[in-house]
C-alpha cells in the first residue's frame, strides 16, 4: 500500500450530514440502487475523459481501452468499483465528496418531513449519487488520480459517513477512481458475483462502455489459485443507437434514471432517429416530478450532447426552449463538430433546425400523454404547469400547440383544480359564443366570488379563473385559440356579443340614459381616483365594481412589477355601478352632498377590496364607515 502524506481530517458540509442520515434511514427498501449510482458516476467520469482526450490525447496515458470493473471479496466483506476515467485531484475529492454544490439544496432540506417513505421520494428528486454507498457500507474508501497528474498526486479519501472524512496524498500509478465499500453487518449478499451481475443487468445494461466482473478461470499448471479473468456483463452499446423495437420499457426507464439521477420512472419518453438533410438521434423524457431548481431559470439544464457517440457536454441548453427546461434526455448528432462549444451551439443554424424539431417532438409527446392518459397529464400539470405557461411568450411558432396543453380552473368546478383545457371550454361554450372569457386574481376564493362574474352566472356562461402569479402576463401573449379571442371580464366595457339579446342591449342603453346625472355626481366626488364612471352591464347582485382600462396593467402585473422594484405606470380604474341595487337607488336620492360623498367613497373602497386590491387610505374608509353606522343607529 502507498505511503500516505499530507493527511487531514475534514468535516462534511451540514447538508451532506443530513443527506447521509436520510439515505441510511429512508432507502432501506431499495438498497441495491447504490451500485447503479456508482456505475452511473463512473460512466460520467469515462465520458469526460473521452471528451477531454480529443484535444489532449496525452490524458489517455497509453490506455485507451475505457471500462468499469466491479469486484468483491467475500472474506473481507468488500465490494470494489473501479473506472479508468478522468479521476479526481485532491481538491476535486474535497469539493465533490465533502459538499453538495447543487442548486435547490436549501429547498430540498426544507422539504424533508421525517416521514421515511415521503423523504425517499425527495431523495429521488434530488439525485442520490455517491452518498448512496453508505446505504450498504459503514466505511467507504476512494482512491483516485486525475488524468494528467503525476503518479505521486493520487488521493485517498475515507469516511464512515458520520460527520467527517480523511484525505491523504498517495502514489497511484493508474488514472481514474477506485471505490471500496466495507459492507455493514448483514449486507454480505452484495459480496456475491451472481447478485452483482443481476443488479448490473437490471440497472446498467444500457451503459455504453464495458462493465466487467471477475470470472473464475481454471488454474494454470503449478498455480495454487486460478488466474483472475474479467468478463463484460452489460450490452455496452448506447441505448439510443439501438432500434426501438429491441428496447424494453424497463431499459428506457433505467436509462432515464441514469441520465437524470432520479429514481422514479419517467412519465413518458420519445425515441427518434432523423435521417436526411440532418442526421441525429434523440431520446427525450418527461420526468414524473419537478426538480427543486425548476424555477431558477439560471440553474443548469438541457440535454446530454453526444457527437457521433462521443460525449461532448452535459446540459446543452441550446436544443430546447427555456420553458421545456425540465425535459431530460440525450441528443446524438452526426453533423456537429467534436470540438463544439456552448458559444458555437448558440449560433449554429443546424442547432436552430434541431431545436425546432425537438421542441415539436416534446409538445407532441405531451399532447399524446394528455389525450391517452389524462390522469398522468394532470400530475404533469401540477408539477410543470407554471413553467409551461412561459411558453406562449417564448415560442411564437408553437403558441397554439402550447395553448392546447394549458389547463385552467373555471366556474364549472368548485375546487380550484386546474383541469380545464381550452378545447374543453370551447366544447361547452354557449351557442353563438365567439369569445373565451377569463378572470385573473390573487386566489381562487377571490375570483370565484368576484362581482365581475355575476352576469356570467345569470346567463350560464363559463369563465376561466386564473390565479397563478404568471397568469396575467401569460394572457398578454395569448390573443386567441381556435379562432376565438380571449376576453378579460374585468377589463374595458364588457361586450357579450351574440349572448346579449337586442332587448337586453336596448334596455341597458335606456337605463344608462336615465342615470347620466348620477354618473356625473359620482365622477365629481371620486375625481382623480377614477378614469371613468358608468352604468354596469356586469352586475346583478353587487352595487359596484372597478373595471380595468383596456390598455392598463391588471393587479397581478402591477404587484409583480412593484415586487421587482420596477416603476409601475399610473392608471386609474373605471367605477361601474349597478343601477337597480338598493344602495345605488338610495345614493341617487341622497340630498346631502357630504353624505353622498361618503357613500360614494365607501362603495369605491368596497369595490377595490372585492377586486383584491389594498386601500390607499384605509383609515379614511374606516372613518366614513363608522360615521355611517352611527347615523344608522341613531
Amino acid at each position: 500500500m502507498s505511503v500516505e502524506t499530507q493527511k487531514e481530517t475534514l468535516g462534511f458540509q451540514t447538508e451532506v450530514k443530513q443527506l447521509l442520515h436520510l439515505m441510511i434511514h429512508s432507502l432501506y427498501s431499495n438498497k441495491e440502487i447504490f451500485l447503479r449510482e456508482l456505475i452511473s458516476n463512473a460512466s460520467d467520469a469515462v465520458d469526460k475523459l473521452r471528451f477531454e482526450a480529443l484535444s489532449k490525447p496525452d490524458l489517455l496515458e497509453g490506455g485507451a481501452e475505457l471500462k468499469i470493473r466491479v469486484s468483491f471479496d467475500k472474506d473481507a466483506k468488500t465490494v470494489t468499483l473501479e473506472d479508468n476515467g478522468i479521476g479526481m485531484s485532491r481538491e476535486d475529492v474535497i469539493t465533490h465528496l465533502g459538499t453538495i454544490a447543487k442548486s435547490g439544496t436549501a429547498d430540498f432540506m426544507k422539504n424533508l418531513t421525517g416521514d421515511q417513505k415521503k423523504d425517499s421520494h425527495l431523495i429521488g428528486q434530488f439525485g442520490v449519487g455517491f452518498y448512496s454507498a453508505f446505504i450498504v457500507a459503514d466505511q467507504v474508501e476512494v482512491f483516485s488520480r486525475r488524468a494528467g497528474l503525476s503518479a505521486s498526486e493520487g488521493v485517498h479519501w475515507s469516511s464512515k459517513g458520520e460527520g467527517e472524512f480523511e484525505v491523504a496524498t498517495i502514489d497511484k500509478a493508474d488514472r481514474g477512481t477506485r471505490i471500496v465499500l466495507h459492507l455493514k453487518s448483514g449486507e454480505d449478499e452484495f459480496a456475491d458475483g451472481w447478485r452483482l451481475r443481476n443488479i448490473i443487468k437490471k440497472y446498467s445494461d444500457h451503459i455504453a462502455l464495458p462493465i466487467e466482473l471477475p470470472k473464475e478461470a481454471a488454474a494454470a499448471e503449478g498455480e495454487e489459485k486460478p488466474a483472475l479473468e474479467w468478463e463484460t456483463v452489460n450490452r455496452a452499446s448506447a441505448l439510443w443507437t439501438r432500434p426501438r423495437t429491441e428496447i424494453k420499457d424497463e431499459e428506457y426507464q433505467e436509462f432515464y434514471k441514469h441520465i437524470a439521477h432520479d429514481f422514479e420512472n419517467p412519465l413518458s419518453w420519445s425515441h427518434n432517429k432523423v435521417e436526411g438533410k440532418l442526421e441525429y438521434s434523440s431520446l427525450l423524457y418527461v420526468p414524473a416530478r419537478a426538480p427543486f431548481d425548476l424555477y431558477q431559470r439560471e440553474a443548469p439544464k438541457g440535454l446530454k450532447l453526444y457527437v457521433q457517440r462521443v460525449f461532448v457536454m452535459d446540459q446543452a441548453e441550446s436544443f430546447l426552449p427555456l420553458y421545456l427546461r425540465f425535459i431530460k434526455g440525450v441528443v446524438d448528432s452526426n453533423d456537429l463538430s467534436l470540438n463544439v462549444s456552448r458559444e458555437i451551439l448558440q449560433k449554429d443554424p443546424i442547432i436552430d433546425s434541431m431545436k425546432s424539431a425537438l421542441t415539436k417532438r416534446v409538445l407532441d409527446m405531451l399532447e399524446k400523454l394528455a389525450k391517452n392518459e389524462p390522469e398522468q397529464y394532470q400530475g404533469f400539470w401540477k408539477n410543470f404547469g407554471q413553467v409551461m405557461k412561459e411558453g406562449p411568450a417564448e415560442d411564437f411558432a408553437n403558441k397554439e400547440k402550447i395553448a392546447g396543453l394549458l389547463r385552467f380552473a373555471s366556474t364549472q368546478g368548485d375546487d380550484g383544480e386546474q383541469t380545464v383545457s381550452l378545447a374543453d371550454y370551447l366544447a361547452r361554450a354557449k351557442e353563438g359564443q365567439d369569445k373565451i372569457y377569463f378572470l385573473t386574481g390573487e386566489s381562487y376564493a377571490q375570483v370565484k366570488n368576484s362581482p365581475h362574474l355575476e352576469v356570467f352566472r345569470k346567463k350560464g356562461i363559463e369563465v376561466l379563473l386564473l390565479t397563478d402569479r404568471i397568469d396575467e402576463w401569460l394572457m398578454s401573449y395569448l390573443n386567441e385559440f381556435d379562432g376565438k379571442s380571449f376576453v378579460d371580464v374585468a377589463r374595458g366595457d364588457l361586450d357579450l356579443g351574440n349572448l346579449d339579446s337586442e332587448e337586453d342591449k336596448k334596455a341597458a342603453e335606456e337605463v344608462a340614459k336615465t342615470k347620466e346625472g348620477l354618473v356625473e355626481r359620482i365622477k365629481t366626488v371620486l375625481g382623480e381616483n377614477v378614469s371613468e364612471v358608468r352604468v354596469s352591464h356586469r352586475l346583478t347582485d353587487s352595487p359596484a365594481i372597478l373595471a380595468i382600462g383596456e390598455q392598463d396593467l391588471g393587479l397581478q402585473m402591477r404587484q409583480i412589477l412593484e415586487a421587482s422594484g420596477q416603476k409601475v405606470p399610473d392608471s386609474k380604474p373605471i367605477f361601474e355601478f349597478n343601477p337597480t341595487h338598493p344602495l345605488i337607488e338610495k345614493l341617487d336620492g341622497e340630498q346631502s352632498e357630504e353624505r353622498f360623498g361618503d357613500l360614494s367613497h365607501i362603495l369605491f373602497d368596497q369595490a377595490a377590496l372585492a377586486a383584491g386590491d389594498s386601500l390607499k387610505d384605509p383609515a379614511a374608509y374606516v372613518r366614513r364607515l363608522n360615521k355611517l353606522l352611527v347615523e344608522l343607529s341613531v
